[in-house]
């Protein structure tokens, strides 16, 4: 079965290095797309200004968008915020911003795309996208925010693939580095046994295969190059 309208998609974080590459990957595609984020997006992409942690602010973003239907939400907004603060000397208004605009976004956009994202079979089923991390996995030091932050999203994804299954598919992304720099030197490439860092298309390859992939639902697809799957020892 195929689609019998215009595809529609909201995008969160549309104007980061990584929604800018979903909203173009998409925009190639033939989707209509609106992106939320405080941040104006990328030309040609409807933008709505939205702070995805406040239930106003979203609430408000959806009033304004009026469309009668949607086929895929992306919840990729988050910052990194509190990134490289020891756990000891974190306050709780930094762990708050961090986790709330991963995860409380997550929840909030997720909650009030219900009533317009279409019900249908499994084969033409909506999608929900949640745009995790390999962070949820793996850890730096002093990540702890972000962490917990991308760790929840992973469990809230099959959570939510579980209760709105199967109208509505749910499922994350895990990416690793990801960068839209050129200068980037051998070394930060040679660390990958795909042999490159990873760009934000190959992000977007995933959102668009997830959001054709009727038979997957509460999965997390890591898209990083093979690191979490590389041993490493000191030499």
């Amino acid at each position: 079965m195929t689609r019998t309208h215009a595809q529609h998609a909201i995008v969160t974080g549309g104007a980061g290095l990584i929604g800018i590459g979903i909203c173009a990957a998409l925009a190639d595609a033939g989707w209509e797309i609106a992106s939320l984020d405080l941040e104006t997006g990328p030309d040609g992409v409807r933008h709505l200004a939205c702070d995805v942690t406040d239930e106003a602010s979203v609430a408000g973003a959806f009033a304004a968008l009026g469309w009668d239907g949607l086929d895929l939400l992306v919840n990729n907004a988050g910052i990194a915020g509190a990134h490289g603060r020891p756990l000891a000397e974190m306050t709780l208004a930094e762990w708050r911003r961090v986790t709330d605009s991963h995860l409380t976004g997550t929840f909030l956009m997720s909650r009030a795309a219900l009533p317009l994202l279409r019900a249908g079979s499994a084969e033409v089923a909506s999608s929900i996208v949640n745009i995790a991390s390999t962070r949820a996995f793996m850890s730096e030091p002093h990540s702890e925010a972000y962490a917990a932050a991308k760790g929840g999203v992973v469990a809230l994804t099959h959570a939510m693939a579980i209760s709105l299954g199967p109208k509505i598919r749910v499922n994350a992304i895990a990416p690793g580095w990801i960068s839209g720099e050129a200068d980037l030197s051998p070394a930060d490439h040679d660390q990958h046994p795909a042999g490159r860092v990873g760009r934000p298309a190959d992000i977007a390859g995933a959102v668009l295969y997830l959001a054709g992939a009727g038979f997957v639902t509460g999965q997390v697809l890591t898209v990083d190059g093979g690191m979490t799957r590389k041993m490493i020892y000191e030499e």
